[in-house]
């Protein structure tokens, strides 16, 4: 077992840090000196060690270690929680393909993911039956290709950053040569919880596509952003990312004024615009996490008293059949 004090997976490669990722929840309880007895869960843990070198040791409501622990509460039944809370099989063109919006398409790109957030809205997707094979990709493309109203191609998953360079290279130059493509976005957790994704791969295919490239981030709290972060967005943002970030209001996490403060102050400080605050899709298993409504609006009302208006995230929720997202709140100019 490797203690914390061990920095050796600091020279590591992001390969090998998805591989040693901590996945038994006895092993996380000897790494941070915490009693987890009680923690258990059908959906599996899996923590990469720069995450979990930012978790405090020896305390079980570290905001970081919540989003990623084990627990029992993940086995009742809510009323109102269900395995696909936002209806995406509904909306399935091809395998992998989902086309919700206007002008958009996204692609389940991968099921994999470097790290288990526990109130992910997909943990129960079935990813062996959906993700893209090499005849899907095909299909994905030519389906873009014969819609003249898609302009955006949006990756997700999983965390379509755990597809291999060549991969992703090989798809931005055949959505490039599609006039009416002009932006790939890519949905990532990898830039904050494995830093050393971004690399010199990763940034060589980004900086040759004439497409415009928008990484969106999902950070919830400010203790995430180390300085590993700082050097991965400094990167991206020199090789002409766009760089956003979507939160999840988690109870317990980040459901206070002073901690989301912090952190669009932080993300700007890193070159990362905050985009929305996600109220929690109600996905079975994550309903401790989630706040009502009127709760979320009233803390997004005291928020905007102490921030600029362009690090105010929209506070939204998902509505399957909407047009878009829904705001829930009015942020003042």
């Amino acid at each position: 077992m490797i203690p914390l004090t061990d920095l050796s997976w600091q020279t590591q490669s992001w390969q090998a840090l998805l591989k040693s990722a901590v996945t038994d929840p006895l092993q996380l309880a000897r790494i941070l000196d915490i009693d987890l007895s009680d923690y258990r869960s059908p959906f599996p843990l899996l923590v990469p060690w720069p995450y979990l070198a930012r978790i405090q040791p020896g305390n079980l409501l570290d905001p970081l270690l919540l989003q990623v622990l084990p627990q029992q509460l993940e086995s009742l039944s809510v009323p109102g929680y269900s395995s696909d809370p936002l209806l995406e099989l509904e909306h399935a063109k091809t395998s992998g393909l989902i086309q919700k919006y206007h002008g958009r398409v996204l692609v389940v790109a991968t099921g994999a993911c470097a790290i288990n957030c526990r109130y992910c809205f997909r943990r129960h997707f079935p990813y062996q039956s959906f993700q893209p094979t090499s005849d899907d990709w095909q299909s994905i493309v030519e389906s873009v290709e014969n819609n003249e109203s898609i302009h955006e191609v949006i990756l997700s998953g999983g965390d379509p950053l755990l597809l291999s360079d060549r991969r992703l290279a090989q798809l931005a130059k055949r959505l490039a040569a599609i006039p009416h493509v002009t932006t790939l976005r890519l949905h990532t957790r990898l830039p904050v919880v494995i830093p050393q994704r971004v690399d010199s791969a990763l940034l060589s295919w980004v900086e040759h596509t004439r497409l415009n490239i928008v990484m969106v981030l999902h950070s919830n709290h400010p203790n995430e952003l180390d300085d590993a972060v700082f050097d991965a967005t400094r990167r991206l943002r020199t090789a002409g990312v766009t760089l956003l970030n979507q939160s999840v209001l988690l109870r317990g996490v980040n459901d206070d004024v002073e901690t989301l403060t912090s952190l669009s102050h932080r993300l700007f400080q890193l070159g990362v615009l905050p985009y929305y605050l996600h109220v929690l899709d109600k996905v079975a298993g994550a309903a401790h996490f989630d706040l009502p409504e009127q709760v979320a609006q009233n803390l997004m009302a005291e928020v905007v008293k102490h921030l600029p208006g362009y690090l105010v995230p929209r506070l939204a929720r998902e509505i399957p059949g909407e047009a878009s997202k829904t705001n829930l709140a009015i942020h003042p100019v």
